[in-house]
């Protein structure tokens, strides 16, 4: 069965292999006299304040399961990983290699004594799965056509640094899937890596490869259909939405859903509460410390390395204790000791790892071109949004079809008007607060596709003022199968220059 179907189908027994994250004891604390406070993660009243309210602020995650509960549960290992070779770059012999590997746990706080230590530790955190794979797995990372098919991009050493293998015990190896490393990872056109990146891995494509596969051993047709269906309303089930992606996702043939999960490319995910009308691109971890809301829809407030940490336990699975009103992915949890999470520490050391990323080295330089670029920048008046140092001034900006409310707690945080792009990721998904933040412009060079849901593939798409128009065909960009329309609207600064005031822009922007 493909991953996303394992992960998002399994309903309650989802949580048996459920991975948050909290150390021994669930005091928070790190063992050894000079270790650091570790923020407790698992606080409801934390949790409820953390998050920036949907459009309807009744409809807004509450999380059920108590600390009590949360912190009964048993933390899983970080094991030692080894790297994943394209087939035909394999060493010769290598898996067997591996299945003579005793297993390492690969993470222990007590060892942790100083900042680099913890940050080395988060990157192993980083690159751990929140489920292994047996021997399925190890064939699909072994079918050549399936790389092809996809288009997988593969490093300059040969490995495909998306997924990792594990040693659960001797003589067996697992592939690791979901990783935080899985979908921020970014393989350049050189074959050089950037962590933390916005990603580059196929999944949705991949995905759809897998299920034609599967769909072709299959007996029961509707049996097979009912259940990529069911897959979305864990997925993307908003009940509370005029049109509740789930409700539209369980109508759809398997021709249909192939369609829509090949027209996602690589860089932007349908990934859970968004769908895959609206996908999200990847964002880019490179500098997370500094932004102050997380999610293109700014659904998360940033105030604290606690938060990220939240976040993170969230992302990976939290969201799974949520309620939604009267909406709730699970009536029934299994007992603690059947489930497994993170440790605390294992999310503070991912946390500080995060912060810790730096940007590679940018080979665009400020030039003559490029400084005739950043003038006009400026006068063009995109500093006010996108502010120097950070290129944003952190702030929220409400989407056509939206009223911020009076008494809006981010209120005085939000811009006064819409820049016109395509609401839907903010308005009809259960990630809508009715807000797209203003995103940060460091870092476009090596980024892409653009644009909350990377409808545009490139600069010059965005500052083409033809993405205005019906007949607009982005060369790589997210477009829905069947559109009878391909343009791109809204954010219209910078489209009114001429075509060298372009170029010099374009410039400009490539070396932040």
């Amino acid at each position: 069965m493909n991953p996303h179907i394992r992960w998002l189908v399994a309903g309650p027994a989802l949580l048996c292999i459920f991975l948050i994250l909290h150390a021994a004891g669930g005091r928070g604390q790190a063992a050894g006299a000079d270790a650091p406070e570790v923020p407790r993660v698992w606080d409801q009243e934390a949790l409820r304040a953390q998050e920036v309210p949907l459009t309807r602020p009744e409809d807004s995650a509450r999380y059920f399961v108590d600390a009590d509960l949360y912190y009964r549960i048993p933390v899983r290992p970080i094991l030692k990983s080894y790297p994943v070779y394209l087939p035909s770059r394999e060493p010769a012999g290598y898996l067997k290699r591996l299945e003579q590997q005793q297993p390492e746990v690969a993470f222990d706080p007590a060892k942790l004594k100083t900042r680099q230590d913890w940050i080395r530790a988060g990157e192993l955190v980083f690159e751990a799965p929140i489920f292994y794979e047996g021997q399925e797995g190890i064939a699909r990372l072994h079918d050549a056509k399936r790389y092809a098919a996809a288009g997988v991009p593969v490093a300059k050493d040969g490995t495909v640094p998306f997924n990792r293998y594990f040693v659960k015990e001797k003589g067996t190896v697992l592939v690791g899937q979901f990783s935080c490393s899985m979908c921020h990872t970014r393989v350049m056109p050189d074959g050089s890596v950037i962590k933390g990146a916005q990603g580059n891995f196929p999944l949705e494509r991949l995905d759809a490869y897998d299920r034609e596969a599967e769909a072709a051993k299959q007996t029961d047709a509707r049996q097979f259909l009912d259940g990529l269906h069911e897959f979305a309303r864990n997925a993307f089930g908003a009940p509370w939405l005029a049109q509740d992606p789930y409700a539209r996702y369980a109508k759809l043939s398997f021709p249909e859903i192939q369609a829509l999960w090949r027209a996602i490319p690589p860089g932007v995910q349908a990934r859970f509460a968004t769908s895959v009308w609206n996908p999200v691109q990847v964002p880019d971890l490179i500098g997370v410390k500094d932004r102050k809301y997380l999610d293109h829809t700014g659904l998360s407030r940033h105030r604290s390395i606690g938060d990220l940490m939240r976040y993170a336990v969230i992302n990976q699975g939290g969201f799974l204790f949520a309620q939604h009103d009267n909406f709730k992915f699970n009536e029934s949890l299994p007992p603690p000791e059947k489930m497994l999470r993170y440790s605390d520490e294992q999310v503070y050391a991912l946390a500080l790892f995060l912060y810790a990323l730096q940007p590679p080295d940018n080979p665009h330089r400020l030039d003559a071109q490029a400084e005739r670029g950043r003038v006009l920048f400026q006068n063009l008046g995109c500093g006010r949004c996108h502010t120097e140092p950070l290129y944003t001034n952190n702030k929220l900006t409400p989407v056509d079809g939206f009223t911020v409310p009076p008494d809006h707690p981010d209120r005085d945080n939000a811009i006064a008007f819409s820049l016109g792009t395509d609401p839907g990721l903010a308005l009809a998904t259960r990630r809508g607060t009715g807000f797209y933040k203003v995103p940060s412009l460091k870092g476009l060079w090596y980024r892409g596709p653009l644009q909350h849901s990377g409808q545009l593939a490139t600069l010059e798409e965005w500052f083409d003022p033809r993405r205005l128009r019906d007949d607009f065909v982005s060369q790589g960009g997210f477009r829905l199968p069947g559109a009878s329309s391909g343009a791109v609207r809204g954010h219209k600064m910078g489209l009114r220059i001429s075509p060298q005031e372009r170029r010099d822009l374009i410039a400009f922007l490539r070396t932040l």
